[in-house]
């Protein structure tokens, strides 16, 4: 099947080069002309422009849109809307907000153009493991498209979640739970370092992934991470976010659901970019107010 993928960052250029592989004829496009190099020599065709991508794709025209959130997607969109034709179909597979998402296929719809959202998870590992693939959209224009999911998503990796915004949103509260299992493994693990005893780490993560009620994906990572740094001496306790973890609280706030750990994990992230917390100096000031508790002075 053919397929034209706009933006080639690690994600779209490694589903581009899974994609090849299953035997798919892709046609890629990025502002950088360098990060097409790799995959025209895996068989993807360049172009130097949205036009020329569009020009190159058979009709009916499939474009699998890989960029950032945001204004990026809506520029991408709108440039496209000029060029595609009624009939084709656009693909956001970012980590878009679902309420626009389900914006931007009602203004494709108006020229016959389709439009399916596409939570995609798996990260840099999507290339050789697949990856899960949570789709919104038509029914018609997900079936149509189909052999490319298949391809892209390991056995049983992907599926239809409903009408317009649903993959999106599917992929919003996927995200918001990563923060909370992250969170969790983080104050664990902290909790070991700061033991009486020399606990290795890495071994323990090696070992709860054995059967243990906590093993999972994310652990076999932390084992990766701690083999490749013990002690994590080289990493800053800096964390950021991509976005969807405040989609979720916000979601969460809307439909009045208590989604306590998943806001208290990404409260945490903002935590971790302070220097010197001023909350905490005023706590610390408050406690030597009101009982005389001992100050640690600022240096």
């Amino acid at each position: 099947m053919q397929i034209g993928m706009i933006g080639l960052g690690r994600m779209g250029a490694n589903m581009t080069l899974r994609l090849r592989r299953g035997g798919h004829d892709v046609v890629v496009y990025d502002p950088n002309t360098e990060a097409a190099k790799p995959l025209v020599a895996e068989g993807a065709t360049s172009t130097d422009s949205l036009e020329s991508l569009v020009a190159a794709l058979n009709v009916p025209r499939h474009v699998w849109i890989m960029v950032p959130s945001g204004a990026p997607v809506t520029t991408t969109i709108e440039s496209l809307s000029t060029l595609l034709s009624a009939g084709d179909c656009v693909i956001d597979g970012g980590n878009s907000l679902y309420k626009d998402s389900v914006a931007r296929a009602e203004s494709l719809k108006s020229n016959g153009v389709h439009f399916l959202d596409c939570g995609t998870s798996g990260g840099v590992w999507g290339l050789d493991n697949g990856y899960c693939l949570m789709i919104g959209g038509e029914r018609e224009a997900f079936e149509r498209i189909e052999p490319i999911f298949k391809t892209l998503a390991p056995t049983d990796g992907y599926a239809h979640m409903g009408p317009s915004g649903s993959g999106h949103y599917v992929k919003m509260i996927h995200n918001g739970i990563e923060y909370g299992m992250l969170e969790a493994y983080a104050e664990g693990f902290e909790i070991l370092d700061a033991s009486p005893y020399d606990l290795d780490l890495e071994r323990i993560s090696a070992l709860w992934n054995q059967g243990s009620v906590v093993r999972s994906w994310l652990l076999e990572l932390a084992q990766l991470a701690l083999a490749e740094d013990p002690g994590l001496k080289h990493i800053a306790g800096y964390v950021e976010d991509s976005g969807e973890g405040r989609w979720t609280v916000a979601e969460a706030i809307e439909r009045d659901v208590p989604a306590t750990v998943l806001t208290y994990a990404l409260f945490a992230r903002f935590r971790s970019r302070q220097q010197e917390s001023f909350g905490a100096k005023l706590i610390a000031a408050l406690r030597n107010q009101f009982g005389g508790h001992g100050v640690t002075k600022a240096k």
